[in-house]
């Protein structure tokens, strides 16, 4: 275990500890308001044979709606779980388009909400974005973050099921330093690192309908930015954890800064869960790697530069700083004092969501994706019920609870190990002294397991009915070389570039059951491709990379893709245009494309409002070029959305969808 490093200066320990200090006092102090959060692999199979080998998949929807018309499930206001009704794919494909411009199915509207640099609404402080990237660091930070990812609309008042009025919560998962610098990063200053990390996090907005359009309440008491600086308070069994403690916080129980929030979670009481994902990315460490550190991507520089004004990203004077990152944060959208939590117990990862499933015993699991190659699936499950009339009652939910990662068999069952110490080898004696070590080192307590490798999983969603749950396998470019474990039965492909979907059921409908049943939805890509190992096996509109997933209270699983831009538009790509939201009835496996962004975008982030009436999707980084940072003296090369300014550049965004009639969305 490393020691934890002497204090670099007693000026800058005191006024850190300072900071933290009051911050702690404040988020710890039992301000218990309703509102509060306080805080071995089988041999290579031939495609065919696996597909023929699984569950028909009429046999497993049949009977997933038998069970769930048998027993009346919980109501949870991110299901929408009373409904029942098949799903039912109502409106026209959109053809892909490799235009940089927005399209949707017809009979839609589509309008930019929250753009990148538009003020979030915190009174008294809302500087208008500068077309030049001139904003400072200090408006940054009122300012809506770079690279919209995870979203999710919270009610107001809280638990209303009000879908005219309430509160959002946008991810910003990275940033582009070539567009948010005039000059991008031909120098660097502590200025510069300021705004970059003030321009990740989350924001917390407050929206309105207005005459039937959707508008921004600025000022809002409830704006709020989360970003890299703002302190986080750190909960459950790694807390204090001698892993967890830093010579600017020998505690172990604070953290400055929570970022790379990609995919999100929420949870039944009306808290949002942002997730740290590539938070890797911005650590480096010189000389040799330790395993610890090279098994989560830590090591060489990226080019970000944090680090030369913010010691703590780099691993080699602060080795332990990188364990404070890689959890699921919650935040309390509904009280803009309290502090994020970080909860330990869902473990240290990649993390690609967190959604949950309520049981029937009031117990939740929440399942989550690791996005890497060759990573795992996960799910925990808390401890106890949540209570839906005390709201305070379920602000430490979830610091217990089990951690399982998932083993996907060749028959088809699947089970789920859990990643507890003292159990399936985590001990001591393999490098595991206490659960709190488990946790920092999730990813290991995994490989000891023996856990399924999978191909990058991704977002999961839940049906609200049938409770199958899908994860996103986005894509596989680390197939065929060093490290690769092979294919098996839940990962197919021997060079699987287009990705795919599985979906499996618990046994049971049991959240907290160890077994499942699996089979794979779809196999993404052309339909037509000769090449078996990249040919789509689904119906409808061919679609590759799905990255988000999200299930609307119909049942219909709404798809996001991100192919990247290295591949975007090209080769084995060409046909499938910009990235795109689809529409699928997960009964017969069609998929429907909805939407198509502008060039270079990701689509991501989709939710809607309880009566499903509006829809909110994000646009990620339009514009964005094979290998990353944009050039700043032409950002406009590839992408003006959204504003087609000459003077401008392109910035993510939030959009609002409508059905023109007024009807429910995919209807």
């Amino acid at each position: 275990m490393q020691s934890v490093p002497r204090c670099p200066s007693r000026s800058q320990c005191k006024r850190y500890r300072r900071t933290v200090h009051r911050a702690l006092l404040y988020a710890l102090g039992q301000r218990a308001s309703n509102n509060t959060v306080l805080v071995d692999r089988p041999s290579s199979t031939p495609l065919y044979a696996i597909l023929a080998a699984r569950l028909s998949r009429r046999d497993f929807v049949r009977s997933g709606v038998a069970a769930a018309l048998a027993v009346t499930l919980p109501r949870a206001r991110d299901a929408g779980a009373q409904n029942v009704e098949p799903a039912k794919i109502g409106f026209d494909s959109v053809p892909p388009s490799v235009e940089d411009a927005l399209k949707i199915a017809t009979g839609y509207e589509a309008t930019v909400l929250l753009r990148w640099g538009d003020p979030v609404g915190i009174a008294g402080n809302m500087p208008a974005f500068r077309l030049d990237a001139s904003n400072t660091a200090a408006e940054q930070e009122a300012q809506a973050g770079m690279h919209h990812d995870g979203v999710w609309f919270f009610p107001l008042p809280y638990d209303s099921g009000n879908s005219a009025r309430g509160l959002l919560a946008v991810n910003h998962e990275y940033v582009d330093d070539g567009l948010l610098h005039p000059d991008g990063r031909r120098t660097w200053t502590e200025e510069k690192l300021r705004k970059a990390q003030a321009a990740v996090g989350v924001s917390i907005v407050e929206l309105r309908m207005v005459d039937g359009r959707w508008e921004l309440s600025r000022p809002s008491p409830y704006a709020r930015r989360i970003t890299a600086r703002t302190l986080c308070v750190i909960s459950g069994p790694a807390a204090g954890s001698p892993l967890m403690q830093t010579a600017l916080s020998r505690t172990g129980r604070e953290v400055l800064g929570t970022y790379a929030g990609g995919a999100n979670g929420w949870t039944p009481w009306g808290t949002y869960l942002t997730c740290e994902a590539n938070w890797h990315h911005q650590f480096v460490r010189g000389g040799e790697i330790p395993p610890e550190l090279r098994r989560y991507g830590v090591g060489g520089d990226r080019g970000y530069g944090w680090e030369k004004f913010d010691e703590r990203f780099d691993a080699g004077r602060h080795p332990n700083e990188p364990n404070r990152f890689g959890w699921v944060v919650e935040i309390d959208p509904y009280d803009p004092a309290s502090a994020p939590v970080k909860r330990t117990a869902l473990g240290r990862i990649k993390h690609a969501g967190a959604c949950p499933s309520i049981g029937r015993d009031g117990r939740l699991a929440f399942y989550l994706g690791d996005g890497e190659a060759f990573e795992y699936a996960y799910k925990f499950v808390t401890a106890r019920p949540y209570d839906p009339k005390r709201r305070w009652a379920n602000r430490d939910l979830l610091d217990e609870g089990t951690l399982y990662a998932a083993k996907f068999n060749g028959d088809g069952s699947g089970a789920w190990l859990a990643l507890e110490h003292g159990q399936n080898g985590i001990t001591e004696a393999n490098g595991f002294a206490n659960q709190a070590e488990v946790l920092v080192k999730t990813r290991q307590a995994a490989d000891r397991v023996g856990a399924t490798p999978m191909d990058r999983p991704e977002w999961c969603a839940v049906h609200p009915v049938t409770r199958e749950v899908c994860v996103a396998l986005t894509t596989n470019w680390a197939r065929g070389h060093d490290g690769d474990p092979g294919v098996d039965a839940a990962n197919p492909r021997s060079h699987n570039i287009f990705g795919h979907i599985v979906r499996w059921r618990e046994a049971g409908d049991d959240v907290a059951a160890t077994s499942f049943r699996w089979d794979v939805l779809a196999l993404a890509g052309l339909p037509e491709d000769p090449d078996p190992e990249k040919r789509g096996r689904f119906k409808g509109d061919a679609f590759g990379c799905p990255d988000g997933l999200w299930f609307d209270r119909r049942g219909l699983l709404w798809v996001q893709t991100d192919v990247s831009p290295n591949q975007l538009n090209q080769g084995s790509f060409a046909a499938l245009g910009n990235n795109q939201l689809l529409a699928a009835d997960p009964a017969t496996a069609e998929f429907r494309r909805f939407l198509v962004g502008p060039t270079g975008c990701a689509v991501t982030g989709f939710t809607m409002t309880p009566d499903a009436r509006t829809a909110l999707v994000n646009i990620q980084h339009p514009g964005e070029i094979a290998g990353g940072t944009s050039d700043p003296d032409n950002p406009r090369r590839v992408s003006d959305w959204p504003d087609y300014d000459p003077n401008g550049r392109p910035r993510s965004g939030t959009v609002v969808i409508r059905k023109r009639d007024g009807g429910v969305i995919g209807a």
